[in-house]
């Protein structure tokens, strides 16, 4: 499957590929035949970048689910305010070869989308947490609280996010993407327990990241 995020750039490829290489053709053009290969391995990574493969979601439901395909960067202890105090951190690194859908941690209520500007650090580097430009979300789920971030990195310069306040949403269900390389954060109370290490691989909607406690 193909992401309706990168439908109409692989559209305009296909178009410019076919468009030059008839050009090419009809004026027996080398040069036009170049640019139309070119425009052709482009529209291909598009479509290897924009891939949007089924994913087999776990059906318990007191599972904490990745948001992202990519490598465990840290898990580290935090406070935060609004997940009830003491929690974990949990950071993933998107490179240019992973899928780049996200998806929903776990079933709850959305309680508010934020968009934050900012830099564009290298998405693996401390700073890019803070710093980068991000969508934060706050998910009601059960009787906890937690906060799940897109993060921008130094090529992915557009974030997509479809998720709306107020909104009820299902574990692994597709609600945005980052495009290009980026990172990802989930920040989870102490009612989750974390499974994940750093250096695990993880896969959206489909690696556990951590079981709730009842």
């Amino acid at each position: 499957m193909i992401a309706p995020y990168g439908l109409k750039f692989i559209i305009i490829g296909a178009i410019l590929t076919i468009a030059f290489g008839l050009w090419s053709a009809s004026k027996d053009s080398p040069p036009f035949l170049v640019v139309s290969i070119i425009i052709a391995i482009m529209t291909l990574f598009l479509l290897f970048f924009y891939r949007n493969p089924l994913r087999h979601i776990p059906t318990e439901k007191n599972l904490i689910l990745s948001i992202a395909d990519g490598r465990i960067l840290s898990v580290e202890p935090i406070e935060n305010e609004y997940i009830g105090g003491h929690g974990t951190k949990v950071s993933i690194f998107l490179s240019l070869f992973n899928v780049h859908i996200n998806r929903i941690p776990t079933a709850g209520q959305l309680d508010y989308v934020k968009y934050v500007p900012g830099k564009f650090f290298k998405a693996f580097l401390d700073r890019a947490s803070e710093e980068n430009e991000h969508t934060e979300i706050g998910l009601v789920f059960g009787g906890n609280r937690m906060i799940f971030k897109q993060i921008a990195g130094i090529l992915a310069r557009r974030i997509t996010c479809n998720a709306s306040p107020g909104q009820t949403v299902h574990g692994g269900e597709v609600f945005g993407m980052i495009h290009l390389g980026s990172r990802t954060e989930l920040f989870l109370p102490m009612s989750v327990e974390v499974l994940v290490k750093k250096g695990d691989q993880v896969k959206a909607g489909q690696s556990i990241i951590g079981r709730i406690e009842n």
